[in-house]
């Protein structure tokens, strides 16, 4: 039976102000999509079934909810997209052109059907929503959003009619003040003055653990109580319509507080997933929830417990009263069935078939609008609220580019909304800055060709070795290196690469280079952490036997390329991958000179590097500075200083080699096809065979034996 979705998205929420919570919300759900355009239309709103009821904010007093009769069934989907990243559209703003295998306008056609296919659906996100695109960064550094202008990705989502949606750790990249105009939401804290506006999404950004230092209240609402109106059936099987009550929470990584730490250090503070999940729970069970939601922007780790774990989901499983699970910020697919290489496979009590964890319904729904995470609750009603019924429950994720399908069509409601921003936006990208003689490309950077960090890694010295002498001047002797790692090697599938051609190069082409609104940092190290970091950089490789006659993959398939510094200026080491981790750096010199454990260095690198635990051991204390400007606005300056850029200036090109070994049978890499040239222009002699798969990719004969 076709049925429009079932849950309501009153715009009353807004103009309530929680008890527990510092901000007050705008009343009003319209705004005008940009400046300027005073008789412009607001966006489009979701067309609504009459079972709608009310959403009820945490602080709000929550009348009783009626009961079904015991013995009534139902089933409730609840759909989730998760990392978005301002993904509007299927368009790949660094190709600058059109790609079908992601985008919200084509998910936003599953989610369509899935609510004409299922009478009783929820809408929810799980995170990492205004940042990521060329688009969203015009948005919020070029053309910056002021008070009642929507944000291009929350606009997108309220045609839809979301219920609700977690805050991640990139939606704070721009600062609390674009997230406040984003969200609609007023911030006040230490330095940061913000009103609310018009301009939010018409459903609530949740957040339950973060807080204001001072009060220590939460800045963003904690949870959201849904009353909807469910389609069911009692135990004589005759259709009904009957109250439900579904708590949502949301959770964000505590390492926040590190990787953005100057957005937010000395405003707010991050609490652990479940401390957070337990000051909120007896809370939320007041209201006599029928289902509690974890919107979590985290991934699955079995390992134990801390309150700075980053994915914290299967923990969060193990909490009573949560009924399911809806995860992110991974960029992985749950359930996965089949998938013997899934980063989940073979973890205790979690079921990658049917997406349980720990007996709980999760899903996850990949990354940039790929996919929809559609959960099916099978729920039963005990006489006092409805429950899930885990063996009849579910998960799935359904994919707008099936392998080996058309992908799904666009919804043509969606484009226009964004259509002025998306033209300003290449705009802006096709800004000249200057002009390059060798292409810089991510394709066999794990093997060598650095040509992708070269420019990336001379910018952020030179700005590193200019601040150290304007700011450090007791430093200004110490050799300054660069750390740079490939943000773009196939994660999202063959097309997935940094390809920069020789030839004239625009701010697109930067934004090819360095994908992430990250600032420039700098460290103080010594030569055993500078050989730590580079120890951690080889995890890149799988052990390789020289005695073994069977093929052997020489990348590790569960390493992230983001994980790969490369360290340059002045930087030479081999890479001996016949060693265990943690002892496969040698040779390792700066300016010729082998390193000792004393010596000193600044290296220059990103806020997220400089404050995180990369190599075992916690950087801040090793932390110089984190500068002001983005590693990207570094990169685009440098480049209009140097508008002429030839390789054989730059003396770091190939600064690392493999150990030489002979390997008994063959080592493999499997890339994009068509490399064979790329390697040969490049001296990568060990790349010596190429045979294509049916996948878009070949397998690489590498031989480790050449130099």
């Amino acid at each position: 039976m076709s049925a429009e979705p079932f849950l309501s998205f009153p715009c009353r929420w807004r103009s309530v102000l929680p008890a527990c919570a510092v901000l007050l919300f705008a009343v009003g759900c319209a705004a005008p999509h940009r400046r300027g355009e005073a008789n412009a239309a607001p966006p489009a709103r979701a067309t609504h079934s009459p079972h709608h009821d009310h959403t009820w904010l945490a602080g709000e007093t929550v009348p009783a909810a009626g009961k079904a009769p015991a013995g009534s069934t139902a089933e409730l989907v609840v759909l989730e997209t998760t990392d978005l990243h301002s993904h509007v559209l299927s368009y790949d703003y660094d190709r600058v052109e059109d790609d079908p295998s992601i985008g919200f306008e084509r998910t936003a056609t599953l989610i369509r059907d899935a609510r004409h296919e299922f009478p009783n659906t929820v809408l929810l996100d799980a995170g990492d929503t205004t940042q990521g695109t060329a688009l969203s960064e015009y948005q919020a550094l070029i053309d910056p959003l002021e008070c009642g202008e929507s944000q291009v990705m929350f606009r997108a989502m309220d045609t839809l009619g979301y219920d609700a949606a977690a805050l991640g750790n990139h939606d704070f990249n721009y600062g609390l003040v674009n997230l406040a105009r984003a969200t609609g939401m007023a911030i006040h804290l230490k330095g940061i003055d913000v009103g609310s506006c018009a301009g939010g999404p018409s459903f609530p950004t949740l957040l339950s653990n973060m807080f204001a230092l001072g009060d220590d209240k939460p800045v963003f609402p904690p949870f959201v109580i849904l009353d909807r109106t469910l389609r069911a059936k009692n135990a004589a099987g005759k259709p009904i319509e009957t109250p439900i009550r579904i708590a949502v929470l949301g959770f964000a990584p505590p390492a926040i507080m590190q990787w953005d730490k100057a957005n937010l250090e000395g405003r707010v503070r991050m609490e652990g997933m479940l401390e957070a999940a337990r000051r909120h729970l007896p809370e939320v069970m007041k209201s006599h929830p029928d289902l509690v939601l974890a919107l979590v922007h985290g991934g699955i780790d079995t390992r134990a417990y801390s309150p700075t774990m980053e994915n914290a989901g299967w923990h969060l499983a193990a909490l009573p009263e949560i009924d399911a699970l809806l995860l992110g910020h991974s960029h992985a697919a749950f359930p996965d069935p089949g998938n013997a290489r899934s980063n989940y496979a073979g973890l205790p009590e979690v079921d990658l078939e049917r997406g349980f964890i720990r007996g709980k319904p999760a899903v996850m729904a990949g990354f940039w609008g790929r996919s929809l995470g559609v959960m099916h609750l099978a729920l039963r009603h005990d006489g006092q609220r409805w429950r899930v019924d885990a063996p009849a429950s579910r998960s799935e994720l359904r994919s707008v580019a099936p392998t080996g399908g058309t992908p799904v069509a666009v919804d043509v409601s969606i484009a226009p909304l964004v259509q002025r921003e998306h033209e300003d936006t290449l705009a802006w990208l096709r800004t000249p800055i200057g002009r390059s003689d060798f292409p810089m490309t991510s394709h066999l950077v794990a093997l060598g060709d650095s040509s992708s960090l070269l420019v990336v890694n001379a910018a952020q010295r030179a700005y590193v070795t200019n601040y150290v002498q304007a700011n450090f001047p007791e430093l200004a002797q110490l050799p300054v290196l660069t750390a740079a790692a490939p943000f773009k090697t196939g994660f999202g599938g063959p097309g997935d690469f940094t390809d920069v051609p020789a030839g004239d190069l625009s701010i697109r082409n930067a934004s090819d280079l360095y994908l992430y609104p990250n600032y420039v940092a700098a460290l103080l190290v010594d030569g055993r952490a500078l050989k730590a970091w580079l120890e951690r950089s080889a995890e890149r490789f799988n052990r390789i036997d020289p005695a073994s006659g069977s093929p052997q993959e020489l990348l590790a398939s569960k390493f992230v390329s983001y994980n790969f510094d490369v360290i340059q200026g002045g930087v030479t080491y081999r890479i001996d991958v016949t060693r265990e981790v943690g002892d496969r750096i040698v040779d390792l010199a700066v300016n010729g000179k082998p390193i000792a454990t004393g010596d000193r260095f600044i290296v220059a690198s990103n806020n997220y590097r400089a404050t995180s635990r990369y190599f075992g051991q916690d950087n801040s204390s090793r932390l110089l500075f984190i500068a002001p400007d983005s590693n990207r606005e570094v990169l685009i300056a440098w480049i209009r200083e140097h508008p002429d850029l030839r390789l054989g200036d730059f003396a770091d090109a190939r600064n690392w080699r493999f150990v030489p070994v002979a390997v008994n049978g063959p080592v493999t890499v499997d890339l994009p096809a068509g490399l064979m040239n790329r390697a040969d222009d490049t001296g990568l002699d060990i790349v010596t065979g190429e045979t294509p798969l049916d996948t878009g990719l070949s397998r690489y004969r590498i031989d480790l034996s050449q130099d």
